[in-house]
């Protein structure tokens, strides 16, 4: 509890003390003036701020607004002489104000949290000595140092030393990930134990904790369709029922020869009732708490466009290569042909491929039998997209595509072309050899991923990629994914994703799509689909800014959580209009007739809203479920 949070609690306190003491007055030679003061006590107390607030909206013309509505309503019960309602109008206002600016400051407590991660300065190495300095100052290449118990202030690489991080704040994973020379070190992160040396790789606006910040803060700005509804319905329905609230005040004693003060205390119950507290709070307070509720899983939402699109997505597409998989290949199999032996193919094929940086030659390169001898390799050329040609100990080796061993008068078999998975061909002395094939394995999470969305309600789960017919068809069976298309640029994948855009919306108009990918060739798709979803840990820079919805720990399973989180948002959401439209419909009608007392205003004013906003709270704790 904050200290003005405080202090508003005790100035309730001591007005409801007052309000209580009231009631309590005996009568007698004190009367009901001596109760009428301290009435008149409580309701000064509790509500001077309130008539101040009102003096000064008017004075810069914005008039309609809870304030007025407050002071209206109160200060006329009192002039009619109702000394009590009008103090408990403005006592029970102020207790719901309280409970709001509580209810508002636990939530964004769940997203300030985030700005804990901020580094507050960098220690680098320059000329022999540590500085500290601003992170901004930090230039790209310079090493900074990072004790344990620090927080690593620009992304890097570490070159000196080993530790566990401590990524929670980055990723929602509390398990530390263990660093040693040669690592990634992700701005944001805790070094729990040993000193590190880490080179910076970007400058500080381009780190990890700068672009996390980045989209805390676009988070909070861009509002949902069913949020800005409520703003702009609030400031067309506030001077309209100030309008109704003074014909009600006017019309029937002009016209019917009514009471002056029955048809007064009317309008004024009527303005009390139709005060949209409720709403106007409660509905904003709902998509802050999911954002972040999302946000301590790891769940990045950029505001409440994408949470409540979010919710109504039917259909998911998802990249293959570092998305459902790993983006890195394993040797999965090794055909040598007649006449050469599995380590003897592997050893000719990792010498070859040893001076490329292609994933498919590193995967060679990392199931070679034994060490690779650069001298041992000679007249090493590189065929651009078809693989390498080299002399290894004398005998001329061709390692990479059909088209390469073709070029050069080697005819594969039949065979070996159609097998699932990435090959990597070998023709040596101007003869077939054999084929490695290697594949790229699915994430241990990519399956529960899609048994998940498969679980909240998504019908269509569909993979699109760059790769090979077999290699793609063998991942979308492994996973259980509905339909899978293969060979595609960047550009097909934007054309298939408008296809499925139309499929979509004729199967049911309300449905969205959302596309999952982590490349830079997967930017237009993400900027293309409803919602696009990009991987934080891995994804490239491009992919993460033209997506709604980053998962900062590349843990695609995570999906169906969001999904979850952004549709129970949007149900409390819409309880809370549901709630609170309905029930001051009722009252105002049966103020209007005089069948509601100023007490019963204050009950659908204050209570509605208070009500409404514990219902909002509750999207705080959506991922815990």
């Amino acid at each position: 509890m904050t200290r003005k949070q405080r202090k508003g609690l005790i100035r309730i306190a001591a007005g409801l003390a007052l309000f209580a003491a009231g009631w309590c007055v005996p009568g007698g030679w004190l009367g009901g003036w001596a109760a009428r003061a301290v009435f008149a006590a409580a309701y000064a107390l509790a509500g001077w701020d309130v008539l101040l607030a009102s003096c000064r909206n008017i004075l810069r013309g914005e008039v309609f607004d809870e304030n007025f509505l407050m002071s209206v309503a109160s200060i006329g019960a009192m002039a009619l002489g109702d000394f009590a309602e009008g103090a408990a109008v403005m006592l029970f206002y102020q207790i719901g104000e309280w409970f709001q600016a509580y209810a508002v400051g636990r939530t964004r407590g769940s997203i300030a949290a985030l700005m804990d991660i901020r580094p507050d300065f960098a220690d680098v190495v320059r000329g022999g000595e540590t500085l500290r300095v601003a992170p901004e100052e930090v230039q790209v290449g310079e090493t900074i140092r990072v004790r344990p118990g620090g927080r690593v202030p620009l992304d890097g690489t570490v070159l000196k030393g080993e530790s566990a991080l401590d990524t929670a704040a980055l990723t929602g994973e509390s398990l530390p990930r263990p660093v040693m020379p040669g690592d990634p070190a992700p701005s944001g992160c805790i070094n729990l134990s040993g000193l590190l040396e880490i080179r910076a790789d970007r400058r500080y606006g381009d780190s990890t904790v700068a672009r996390i910040l980045s989209l805390v803060e676009e988070a909070s700005g861009r509002k949902a369709r069913a949020e800005a509804f409520i703003t702009r319905f609030a400031r067309v329905y506030t001077p309209f029922v100030c309008v109704c609230a003074l014909a009600l005040a006017l019309l029937p004693p002009l016209c019917l020869g009514g009471a002056w003060g029955v048809w007064v205390y009317r309008a004024l119950t009527f303005l009390v009732i139709s005060c949209p507290c409720a709403l106007v709070i409660s509905v904003p307070l709902s998509f802050f708490g999911g954002i972040g509720a999302a946000s301590r899983r790891g769940v990045l939402l950029k505001g409440g466009n994408a949470l409540e699109t979010l919710a109504h997505v039917r259909t998911v597409v998802f990249d293959k290569t570092g998305t459902l998989t790993r983006g890195v290949f394993a040797v999965s199999r090794v055909l040598p042909a007649p006449g050469f032996g599995r380590d003897a193919l592997l050893d000719l094929a990792a010498h070859a491929e040893n001076a490329s940086t292609h994933p498919l030659a590193r995967a060679v390169v990392a199931a070679a039998p034994g060490p690779v001898d650069p001298a041992a390799v000679s007249d090493l050329r590189e065929h651009a997209g078809r693989g390498v040609s080299a002399t290894v100990r004398g005998r001329a080796v061709l390692a990479g595509s059909a088209g390469l061993l073709r070029a050069h008068g080697v005819e594969p078999p039949a065979d070996v072309l159609g097998l699932p998975g990435s090959a990597v061909l070998l023709a040596v002395d101007g003869a077939y050899a054999g084929a490695i094939l290697a594949q790229d394995r699915p994430k241990p999470d990519a399956k529960a991923a899609v048994e998940g969305l498969r679980r909240v309600g998504v019908r269509r789960t569909v993979m699109l990629s760059g790769d090979n017919e077999p290699a793609a068809r063998a991942v979308a069976d492994a996973l259980g994914l509905d339909e899978c298309r293969a060979r595609l640029l960047p550009a097909d994948k934007v054309a298939h994703v408008e296809r499925l855009l139309a499929e979509t919306r004729a199967a049911d108009p309300g449905a969205r799509l959302a596309f999952v990918g982590d490349g830079i060739n997967d930017a237009p798709v993400l900027a293309r689909a409803d919602v696009g979803v990009a991987m934080g840990a891995l994804g490239s820079d491009a992919a993460i800014e033209a997506a709604d919805v980053v998962l900062m720990d590349d843990h695609v399973s995570k999906l169906p959580l969001a999904i979850r989180i952004a549709r129970g948002t949007l149900a409390i959401a819409w309880q809370n209009i549901v709630f609170a439209i309905g029930v001051k419909a009722a009252i105002l009608l049966l103020g209007a007739l005089g069948l509601a007392n100023l007490w019963l205003a204050v009950f659908a004013d204050v209570g509605v809203a208070f009500l409404a906003i514990l219902n909002a709270v509750r999207a705080l704790t959506l991922a815990r479920r």
